[in-house]
Order: C-alpha cells, then structure tokens, then sequence
C-alpha cells in the first residue's frame, strides 16, 4: 500500500449522516489530506447504508480517496468499496477474503503487539491502534502509548494508523513518532468552534 505523507488522514464518518455532509465532505477531500475514508454506520438499516455508501463512494473516487466499510464484509461487497476495517470480534480475516478477495482490510489491534503479530501474519493491509487519547466516538477500553508504535515498527512492515481522540494539539506527536495514518472523526464533525473544513485545515 503506497503511503502518501501529505494524505495521513483516516477519516471516519459521523455516527449519523446529516443534510449538509456530503458537501462538508466535498470540501474536506479537496484538502488532498485524506487517504482513507471509513463508512461506520451503527444505527441505520442496510438499504440506507447501501444509498449513503453509493454517493460517499463516488466523491472518494473523484478525489482518490479509499472507500472503506466498518465491520460488515458483506456490505463492502455489495458496495464494491476498496475494503472494509474489521474489529476483533468480526470476521477473521481469511473468510473476509473469500469474499472481498485482494481488497483492504485493516484490523483493530487495541494496544496489543501479539493481536498485531497474528494480524500481520494474516496479511493485513494496516494494523490499527488505540485509543492513544480519551476518546468522543467510543468509550475507551484500551490505552495505547507511543511506545508501542515503535514496537511495531519492529515486527512490521504493514501501515500502522492511530485511533482515538486525535486533533490539532496531539497529531503531531503521533506522525513524529511514525504513525503512517490519523484516523480522525469527532474533531472533524462534532467540533464546536470549526467547520469540518476549517477543523482539517489545522491538520497540516
């Protein structure tokens, strides 16, 4: 996976989608700071997904941006998106491949070194880890330190994204201590003082 040091962003959508978010997202993409861009729906049925998943898919082309599905193998199928992300309690990786064949697929690997040796044995495109910072989005089961990005390193080529609470006072140290990606999600769409486009301007 080529890894373009200007386009370090995952970005993860909102846990719902509003009226203006498509042209929110529009606007944050023509930053060119965004690689990845992951659908994680909770709460809406499949038949809004696939709708929601059709148009996001589209404006992440246009700007070539990779189109990920959160947890369901099935629905990046449907969606013929460029891989899903699965957690440890999802799918293992080799039945994903069955299905979704040569696409992405990234796995969640906590703050965990062994999760992310079986991980990259099993030929995962990205291993991802945290949360490194208290996190909006999620309650924070597991912690993860810098240190552990270095262990990493160590065991692994594959790319390494950080999750949890990342914004314009922490990104730094993250990318300096050579995470490849910031998966990004309530900075962006639940900031209080910036618009999501002004939110990813700060993210230099």
């Amino acid at each position: 996976m080529r890894i373009n040091k200007k386009k370090f962003i995952y970005l993860i959508s909102p846990v719902k989608i509003y009226k203006s978010f498509y042209f929110d997202l529009i606007d944050i993409l023509k930053q060119k700071k965004v690689s990845f861009f992951q659908l994680r729906l909770k709460k809406e049925n499949l038949k809004k997904k696939l709708i929601i998943g059709k148009k996001i898919k589209k404006i992440c082309k246009k700007f070539n941006v990779k189109f990920l599905i959160n947890d369901d193998v099935y629905l990046a199928k449907k969606l013929n998106a460029d891989g899903c992300h699965l957690g440890q309690k999802d799918m293992n990786i080799s039945e994903a491949r069955k299905i979704i064949g040569n696409k992405i697929i990234g796995i969640t690997c906590h703050n965990s070194i062994k999760l992310a040796k079986v991980a990259y044995k099993n030929k995962a495109n990205y291993l991802a880890f945290g949360a490194f910072n208290y996190s909006k989005t999620k309650k924070v089961k597991y912690r993860a330190s810098l240190n552990l990005i270095k262990k990493a390193r160590k065991i692994t080529k594959a790319p390494i994204v950080a999750i949890g609470g990342i914004n314009e006072n922490n990104y730094k140290n993250l990318l300096l201590n050579k995470a490849n990606f910031l998966a990004i999600s309530s900075y962006i769409w639940k900031n209080k003082k910036l618009k999501p486009k002004d939110a990813i301007k700060k993210l230099i």
